[in-house]
């Protein structure tokens, strides 16, 4: 298309060119010969005939229009020439657009490759690995066959000697259970370790994330503080922070809600003030709602998280509930605090009153929220 294009144009140019000199040669023969001081086709002032007026007008009108004929032709060559030079630009664009669009799929090409390469390697990868596996399954199938013949010797031996399985097994149960009550103890001993070495720390929760991209959140508490309680301030001047951090510390884009913010103070009394004022009225910061509770281990928060649903339903019914550290609910029912170390106590002492079981009876929250925290 391009080349025929171009072979038009410089038709066209040529043709306008001759064009141009025929008319040129044309007026310069009929000027030269009727002009007084012409030289070819010129004849002697003897031998010039007789020519009337009206042929010397009419020769003068026609140069004339001559003249017009070739300014409007000069007009129309000039616009002929600037559509071509438009088209010859518009030529040189698409011409620039072809070159870019062909450097884009170079690059594409090239990419493509690159990642043929890597799915290659990665394919090879993964046949290793899969090769690896395969070997180690078969070592571990030999090894569950040596240790169940094993075991089924071990299991004729003890049937010969039956008297002496049960004692053996009497025993084994007795260690068993009293390693799992070693293991609870020691659970529950770690569980309050950790939470005493926690004591200074305050968690807060719904901070916005990107309020700690303009300031540190060390200045982002105490200005906390300063909106929600700055009583405290005044009595206390600055809060010394010893450790402030974002839990988790890695950022997940695909989490919906901002991560929680544990502060450890180095003044175990301001932490304490910080915290009852919190419990007493709602923290905001620039607008958010913010909310402040004691720090507490992973395996307690989680024992607390359980009291989620019980503990709504009797907040419903005025029944006071609180949870105590480190997850025991209480009740004010009948005058009296009823205190319960798990759901399973819980549900034993509303089973035995029918009036509060049914009441009890409510409907599983969705997801989102029976997982906040109490």
């Amino acid at each position: 298309m391009r080349g025929t294009r171009a072979q038009t144009n410089t038709g066209r140019k040529e043709g306008v060119n001759l064009n141009k000199q025929q008319k040129q040669k044309k007026e310069t023969t009929i000027d030269s010969y009727y002009s007084p001081n012409g030289t070819e086709g010129e004849r002697s002032a003897n031998d010039k005939p007789e020519i009337p007026a009206n042929w010397i007008q009419a020769v003068e009108e026609l140069k004339t229009q001559l003249r017009e004929a070739e300014d409007n032709w000069e007009k129309n060559l000039k616009i002929k020439i600037s559509h071509l030079e438009t088209e010859a630009l518009e030529l040189k664009q698409e011409n620039s657009v072809l070159k870019a669009k062909i450097t884009q799929l170079e690059n594409e090409a090239k990419e493509m490759k690159d990642e043929a390469k890597e799915m290659k390697d990665e394919i090879k990868r993964m046949k290793d690995s899969l090769q690896r596996n395969s070997d180690q399954k078969e070592k571990d199938d030999q090894k569950a066959k040596d240790e169940i013949q094993s075991l089924r010797t071990r299991v004729k031996q003890l049937e010969s000697s039956d008297l002496t399985r049960q004692q053996d097994t009497i025993r084994q149960n007795k260690k068993n259970e009293k390693i799992e009550e070693n293991v609870k103890h020691l659970i529950h001993k770690t569980d309050d370790l950790e939470n005493r070495s926690r004591r200074d720390n305050l968690r807060i929760i719904g901070l916005p994330e990107d309020h700690d991209k303009r300031k540190s959140l060390d200045i982002i508490l105490e200005e906390i503080i300063q909106e929600n309680c700055p009583e405290i301030l005044e009595q206390e001047g600055k809060v010394e922070i010893e450790r402030i951090h974002r839990s988790p510390p890695v950022f997940n884009p695909q989490r919906t809600t901002s991560r929680n913010v544990i502060a450890k103070f180095k003044n175990n009394q301001i932490k304490e003030q910080v915290l009852q004022a919190a419990k007493k009225k709602p923290f905001r910061y620039h607008g958010n709602m913010v909310r402040i509770t004691q720090d507490l281990s992973a395996s307690t928060l989680k024992d607390r998280k359980a009291w989620n649903m019980i503990f709504r339903k009797a907040r419903e019914l005025g029944l006071q509930p609180r949870i105590k550290y480190p997850s025991k609910l209480t009740i004010f029912l009948q005058g009296k605090v009823w205190s319960f170390n798990t759901t399973e106590e819980f549900q034993a002492f509303i089973n035995k009153r029918p009036d509060l079981n049914r009441k009890f009876e409510v409907q599983p929250q969705n997801s989102r929220e029976s997982s906040k925290e109490i």
